[in-house]
């Protein structure tokens, strides 16, 4: 069961403050590397929100014969337009990034850069089109995003905010998963089915705070308790209690620890010491 309280952003109106940090660190790339200027000032500079910024890197990295730039850019900040609250959650998102990628330094560079970030902001878009019951344009965008950017999410999906999707390739989500607030994620983690059975509950639950290692695999209508941590390359078949850490193929509970305050999604440390 999803829990509402758990998909809205930390922080209402983040996407201003974000915004400022955005156009400061832009300003000062422009005077150190003169050779980005065009880019930086189509994508920032030249732009007067968050959201707009995010509908021009979008739509030049999206563009293709089927939907041109011209066409794409116009698109994406109407959605964005009307939908502040998603803006506020790429925001999150860009945060997330500096806070926790040790090799990202500013929140321009995700915005310009990261193709994790690129290919979760393609997919809130694309959300926003499947809640409108416009499914083939939303099925566009994912596609075009898998070809670019090598993350595959269905656009039905249900994502909170503050995502990190680190890397980001060979990333995949399948139609009925739900993941909460503040979650990473590295570089081929599949949230999957285990068949071709129909329904609305085929795909994992990923609860606030959990850190997914790098190439697991989270198959079937499992749930990820609260803080709980996947170690790399570990293949989940089952329900993963809160503040647990599990690895293996099948997984196993490799350490515990119900007192814990501690959120690995915020600290990214993948160690798997036993603790039972």
């Amino acid at each position: 069961m999803i829990r509402p309280e758990k998909m809205v952003p930390a922080q209402s109106g983040m996407a201003e403050t974000v915004w400022r940090d955005v156009c400061a660190a832009a300003e000062k790339a422009a005077e150190n590397e003169p050779k980005l200027l065009g880019m930086l000032d189509d994508v920032v500079l030249s732009r007067t929100s968050l959201g707009n910024a995010v509908a021009v890197r979008l739509a030049r990295k999206l563009s293709r014969r089927d939907m041109n730039r011209d066409e794409l850019e116009p698109l994406i900040r109407t959605l964005l337009k009307a939908n502040p609250m998603v803006v506020d959650c790429m925001a999150a998102d860009l945060r997330a990034v500096v806070e926790r990628d040790a090799a990202c330094h500013n929140v321009l560079e995700p915005l310009l850069f990261f193709k994790g970030f690129h290919a979760l902001a393609t997919y809130r878009v694309a959300h926003i089109l499947w809640q409108e019951g416009r499914h083939l344009l939303a099925l566009l965008f994912q596609s075009v995003s898998s070809e670019v950017f090598g993350v595959d999410i269905h656009p039905a999906a249900q994502i909170g905010c503050g995502i990190l999707l680190d890397h980001g390739t060979g990333f995949v989500v399948g139609e009925t998963a739900i993941i909460e607030n503040n979650v990473s994620m590295l570089h081929e983690v599949t949230l999957g089915g285990t068949g071709k059975e129909k329904g609305d509950a085929r795909h994992p639950i990923v609860r606030s705070g959990v850190l997914i290692g790098a190439g697991a695999k989270v198959l079937g209508r499992v749930e990820i308790g609260e803080c709980a941590k996947i170690a790399a390359s570990s293949v989940v078949l089952n329900n993963v209690a809160a503040h647990t850490t599990v690895a293996g193929v099948p997984a196993v509970t490799v350490a515990t620890d119900t007192a814990c305050c501690d959120t690995p999604a915020l600290g990214m440390h993948q160690s798997i010491d036993a603790e039972l």
